[in-house]
């Protein structure tokens, strides 16, 4: 298959399209640069312009959609949501418009989400893909993002939605945010700690979205997480264990970091269980089941 991805200097983008090169797939990119000498070519898209390099779709059997900007790049001021929630709405509209104009159209369309449309909440509650969009920022966020997919679904194109949870990755992410003080002894949970982390290593959350691809039957909603649940306390000790480091020091008050963080600091602060369920019937096997395996096999070091 020749795959078209958007997002495509994203850690998952680039996990993503090792493993298709390596399964025999081609790849091109969509990006605000050009480059078409490179090893994965590039072609260009202005998304405030509503370009698109057409020669992008040329026999394309597939498009992976991961463009947008960052959650937890940068606190969210007004300015900023919207720069979040636009960055995919209007990508995904622009690539709708310019889809429904070609004569060839991809087979087959797999849309980035995440688990935030659930809601930023702490719950016991094991959220499916049956359950609503909560009505906080991140659930209308993702819930709009999804809905500009319907469109692209009624072109006749299979489409698949992938709400992906936190990546645990060694070059990005949250983990070596999390991994750095826990080096130097001072590993330290969140707030109450007792928030779930929804995890997936970064090649299972990957060969998700190649499953997606390769797989007929598979459309619609689906949770990219991991299947252990999870909390902030049980993770940041796991973290320490895998590194050999004392897991001694007490938990970062909630309200330091509401004060860092501001109206961000609920993407750190809460958060559910979410089930992956619904994956695995349609066949996937994940690589890692067990957040511990994930940790000793990201952060390279044996555990106890």
């Amino acid at each position: 298959m020749k795959i078209l991805i958007t997002g495509g200097t994203g850690m998952i983008a680039k996990v993503m399209s090792s493993a298709l090169l390596k399964k025999g797939h081609s790849v091109v990119y969509l990006s605000r640069t050009e480059n078409l000498t490179g090893p994965i070519p590039q072609y260009k898209w202005d998304i405030n312009k509503g370009e698109i390099d057409l020669r992008a779709f040329d026999q394309v059997d597939g498009v992976v959609h991961l463009a947008g900007a960052g959650i937890a790049d940068e606190k969210w001021t007004e300015k900023r949501k919207k720069e979040i929630s636009e960055s995919r709405v209007h990508s995904s509209t622009l690539l709708y418009k310019h889809i429904s104009k070609l004569e060839k159209k991809p087979k087959v369309f797999v849309g980035g989400s995440a688990v935030g449309i659930y809601g930023a909440l702490n719950s016991e509650h094991i959220f499916t893909e049956n359950d609503h969009a909560a009505k906080d920022f991140l659930g209308e966020t993702c819930l709009h993002w999804e809905g500009t997919y319907k469109n692209i679904q009624a072109l006749g194109i299979r489409t698949v939605v992938i709400r992906t949870g936190i990546v645990l990755s060694n070059v990005g992410g949250a983990l070596p945010k999390m991994a750095k003080p826990a080096k130097w002894g001072i590993g330290s949970p969140l707030g109450t700690g007792k928030q779930y982390i929804p995890w997936i290593h970064e090649l299972d959350i990957a060969n998700i979205f190649i499953h997606a691809l390769e797989q007929d039957s598979v459309q619609g909603a689906y949770n990219g997480v991991g299947t252990e649940h999870i909390n902030n306390k049980e993770l940041t000790k796991l973290i320490c264990k895998v590194l050999k480091r004392p897991f001694i020091f007490p938990a970062v008050p909630s309200f330091v970091l509401k004060w860092l963080f501001g109206e961000m600091s609920d993407a750190f602060l809460k958060g559910s269980r979410v089930s992956n369920e619904k994956i695995k019937q349609s066949g996937f096997k994940f690589l890692f089941e067990s957040a511990e395996s994930a940790l000793v096999d990201l952060l390279k070091i044996k555990s106890n």
